[in-house]
């Protein structure tokens, strides 16, 4: 049985796409594409599931049309609608690079600011605009803003899924 603190969320299944199988997926993190494992898990009924990847193409830097093995119908790939997708933690060592492909690869990480404690978790990225966000939701259910800007990120744990700050005074 897979348990939720082997594996960390990286997008949801939107709806299917064709009459083949396919589903769209929108993902915060690509890893899927960057390391070698050949499936996805999806958090069905409050079980979480292995799929294989029968094949995936990108439409945008946070889309891609995925077919999933032994889904070969829309009538099937329906019942993955809003589907939430994560991805095995133990296969997050191999990658060890220091490149970060996106912000939106931060969802989901714990962040500790190294005066102040313990933020929370970011649990959206805004980059509409040219000044990044992270939105963190705190432990006592409210939302921080804080820029997403290097200068301010002293220790990032990718295994982990932790990224330690240091926050200027006045900020929070």
């Amino acid at each position: 049985m897979i348990k939720e603190s082997e594996v960390f969320k990286i997008g949801v299944f939107n709806k299917p796409h064709g009459v083949k199988g396919e589903l769209s997926f929108t993902f915060t993190d690509d890893i899927f594409d960057r390391v070698d494992c050949d499936y996805l898990i999806c958090l069905l009924d409050g079980i979480m599931v292995p799929f294989f990847i029968e094949e995936y193409r990108f439409r945008s830097d946070t889309t891609a049309l995925v077919k999933l093995d032994r889904i070969d119908t829309a009538e099937q790939a329906r019942k993955f609608t809003n589907v939430e997708v994560y991805f095995p933690l133990k296969y997050v060592e191999e990658d060890d690079s220091d490149d970060i492909p996106t912000w939106g690869y931060f969802v989901g990480f714990h962040v500790t600011d190294i005066n102040h404690g313990d933020l929370g978790e970011i649990v959206a990225v805004d980059d509409s605009t040219m000044n990044v966000l992270f939105t963190i939701e705190t432990p006592d259910g409210e939302e921080i803003l804080l820029p997403a800007h290097e200068e301010l990120m002293v220790k990032l744990e990718k295994k982990k899924r932790s990224l330690t700050v240091e926050v200027p005074e006045g900020l929070l």
